[in-house]
């Protein structure tokens, strides 16, 4: 008589569950992504001069005239509910721009006007006109009657410039054109004399450099003549009250004059992306006021000069793409206010003499592209991505430094910490988890199949 084989297939299968169940229990370790690696953060550039290598610096502080907010509006009094001029309110209404609503009223329509509290009628001490229509004109006559303005300004507005009446001329302190005024000239410019604050960019300016532009204004204090096809020389002569200078994006030339260091209140120099020869004047370090220093996109050669570390505030050095030759100097390091510092695209060789807690503590560096120049690996960690490669034991490069496109790893300076390896390698760990897991699986099928074939073998010789 045959043994019952139910119970066998039974005992098979209640293994085959138990051993599925195992294998499913196995706990696998979770995927970890890797943490990104940390990197010092590009700009900017600010100012954002017109440089090609523009996202080093921050850029440089913009010009107060440049600002696109008007001047706060004057305390209130009891006439602050008297009207418009009315010669001003037709002026207004000539240039198309609506008067519906009391421009003397805070906010105005699109922030274009600010008004004085003069009696009986308000004047106008604020204007500006942007995005205008094809079919304004300026007239003489409502330029007469707005003659009380301190602060004019044109935004994207492609108009034919006339003469400005001479009580406007002698009222306005602050002039901005952007995108503005076709056919604009040096000698048009020059004779708004009582300015402190100019600002013309995106505009050809037909001029044979600067300082005819700025050679009458006497109490200027900021100047910007950016993009404008500016050519000629650096003016030797300034008003020395200047704090802000950029004309950068123009196709100036010559050597930067010694009288520049002359310039004791000067915040912010931006003269990138023009064709300047010659070395930094060596009494540069005589500009104590400087934050701002932009000389990027030149022709510039020579060494930095030394006296550069007397300049107790500077914020930002921008030196890109010129003809820079010998070793970075080591006091750069030593210079407690630098924060964006941009040597990329230069002739510099050597040991670069930075160390890591230097590096750090900059919000911007650049120095790839100068091909001489190598840095010591015993002192910088090969994580370190600058673009350059580590020195050998003479000083010179051990090899050219990967070449990459466009990568934010080349652009800036990128630390990578121990957490990140560590990532990987879990990472890594967790990704062969699963493949455990199905091993065991098959494993304890295999033995159930076995076992099934061994006790229906010991049945048949058991009958």
């Amino acid at each position: 008589m045959k043994p019952p084989l139910p119970p066998l297939f039974i005992l098979s299968i209640l293994l085959l569950l138990s051993t599925v169940n195992a294998a499913a229990s196995v706990p696998t370790k979770p995927t970890i992504i890797p943490a990104a690696p940390i990197e010092v953060p590009p700009t900017p550039s600010p100012t954002s001069a017109p440089s090609q290598a523009r996202p080093l610096l921050p850029p440089t502080s913009p010009s107060p005239s440049s600002s696109s907010s008007p001047p706060p509006p004057p305390p209130s009094s009891s006439s602050s509910s008297n009207s418009l001029d009315p010669k001003q309110l037709r002026a207004l209404q000539s240039l198309n721009i609506p008067t519906f609503k009391d421009p003397c009223k805070q906010p105005s329509l699109h922030n274009a006007t600010v008004c004085d509290s003069s009696e009986p009628f308000r004047h106008l001490v604020f204007l500006r006109l942007a995005n205008c229509s094809e079919d304004v004109a300026l007239s003489f006559t409502a330029l007469k009657s707005l003659s009380t303005l301190r602060s004019l300004e044109f935004v994207d507005c492609p108009i034919s410039p006339i003469r400005f009446p001479a009580d406007l001329v002698a009222s306005l302190r602050s002039f901005t054109c952007t995108n503005s005024l076709r056919r604009l000239t040096g000698v048009w410019l020059s004779r708004l004399e009582n300015l402190t604050d100019l600002s013309v960019s995106n505009v050809p300016v037909n001029a044979s450099g600067p300082f005819v532009i700025l050679g009458k204004m006497n109490i200027i204090k900021s100047v910007t003549v950016s993009n404008a096809n500016l050519t000629g020389f650096f003016p030797r002569h300034l008003n020395h009250n200047l704090t802000h200078i950029d004309f950068s994006g123009n196709t100036l030339k010559g050597k930067l004059p010694t009288s520049i260091t002359l310039l004791e209140n000067l915040e912010s120099l931006n003269l990138a992306s023009n064709s300047f020869t010659g070395e930094i004047p060596t009494s540069v370090g005589d500009l104590i006021s400087l934050q701002n220093l932009s000389l990027a996109s030149n022709s510039f050669s020579g060494s930095i000069p030394e006296s550069i570390s007397a300049i107790p505030g500077l914020v930002h050095l921008d030196l890109s793409s010129n003809q820079f030759n010998g070793t970075i100097p080591s006091f750069l390091s030593e210079m407690k206010s630098l924060k964006y510092l941009n040597l990329e695209n230069n002739q510099f060789h050597g040991v670069m003499p930075f160390n890591g807690s230097f590096l750090k503590r900059l919000e911007m560096f650049r120095i790839k592209g100068n091909s001489n120049l190598c840095y010591n690996h015993s002192i910088l960690s090969s994580k370190l991505k600058l673009g350059i490669a580590p020195c050998d034991r003479h000083g010179l490069p051990l090899s050219p430094p990967p070449a990459k496109d466009d990568s934010s790893a080349d652009e800036n300076s990128d630390y990578d910490d121990s957490d990140g390896d560590d990532s990987s390698t879990h990472h890594k760990e967790s990704h062969n988890g699963p493949n455990k897991v199905v091993l065991g699986v098959a494993i304890g099928l295999s033995s159930i199949i076995f076992l099934i074939i061994f006790l229906v073998c010991m049945s048949k010789c058991c009958r």
